[in-house]
């Protein structure tokens, strides 16, 4: 048979008078009677099976029993509070849990670090879990609720009718290229300078940046490209560029990531660019989702 669960209640007055050593005065300081703080006590003795004091007309003094259930209740009522606090804090925004999703380019864009940054230290107490994932995983997973908050490359169509999104991050895209290709002699770099040339890839995510977006974007900017190596990343790609391999075009950010042996170039006239989406469901109201969306913002 289970056993009736505490009463907080009862755990508290007990504690009261165990600390004072006379019922009267912990009624006093309880604000109740002191004849149905008696039987209040009483009754927590009947409830676990056994005597917590020694009764002397009108002082109480706590026997081997009580000595011992005392440190442990304490230690119950401080739980307790911290646990009422705890719920408090989760109300206000303060404390909790979230799963985030990101692509890597929201990773090298700085987004997430400044996003985390700013939150961590509004916020010490709350835990962040980061996961990498395609951009249509996400969105799924927002639907799930399985992530509260995804960077994506390709947002949930507009009209839909659980994600919502907003444009956090375009950046355009630069030329890899070979410090020691003729193409590093050239400031202005033009369509007709590149048609023809060895070009590395990356492959980040169907529905993402794929393939067949960058040779038709090549092929309206007046050039073909003849695409050798496919990555799964851009930082890969850029290894290969400076080992001499071909050329490569990433977003504006890594420049900064490079590895030696690699010089970019502007190419104002590519009309292609890295767009990251911060996405949520509709209808997730809670204040910390709307201020990590400040945060990714920068307000």
């Amino acid at each position: 048979m289970v056993g009736k669960m505490l009463d907080l209640r009862l755990i508290r007055y007990f504690v009261a008078v165990a600390e004072a050593g006379n019922v009267g005065r912990a009624a006093e300081q309880l604000h109740i009677s002191q004849s149905p703080l008696s039987r209040q006590i009483m009754q927590l003795e009947e409830q676990i099976g056994v005597a917590l004091f020694e009764r002397a007309r009108q002082r109480v003094h706590l026997n081997a029993e009580g000595r011992a259930f005392l440190a442990e209740a304490r230690a119950l009522l401080a739980n307790a509070e911290r646990l009422e606090e705890f719920g408090r804090n989760l109300a206000s925004g303060s404390a909790g849990s979230l799963a985030i999703g990101y692509v890597e380019g929201a990773v090298h864009s700085g987004l997430v670090a400044a996003m985390l940054k700013d939150f961590r230290r509004a916020r010490p107490d709350f835990h962040l879990h980061l996961r990498s994932r395609r951009s249509a995983a996400q969105l799924e997973d927002l639907r799930q609720r399985i992530l509260d908050l995804g960077f994506v490359y390709s947002p949930a169509p507009d009209g839909d009718p659980d994600i919502e999104s907003t444009l956090v991050r375009r950046e355009p895209l630069v030329l890899a290229v070979p410090e020691d290709d003729p193409l590093a002699a050239i400031a202005d770099i033009a369509p007709n300078h590149l048609d023809g040339r060895v070009w590395i890839t990356v492959v980040r995510q169907p529905g993402d940046t794929n393939r067949a977006e960058f040779i038709a974007a090549c092929a309206r900017a007046g050039f073909m490209p003849d695409i050798a190596y496919e990555t799964a990343d851009p930082l890969t790609s850029l290894g290969l560029v400076s080992a001499g391999l071909g050329l490569a075009t990433v977003q504006e950010s890594l420049r900064s990531a490079a590895p030696p042996g690699v010089i970019f170039r502007d190419l104002p006239w590519f009309k292609r660019s890295v767009s990251i989406h911060l996405a949520w469901r509709r209808n997730d109201r809670r204040a910390v989702i709307g201020n990590l969306r400040k945060a990714v913002n920068g307000e």
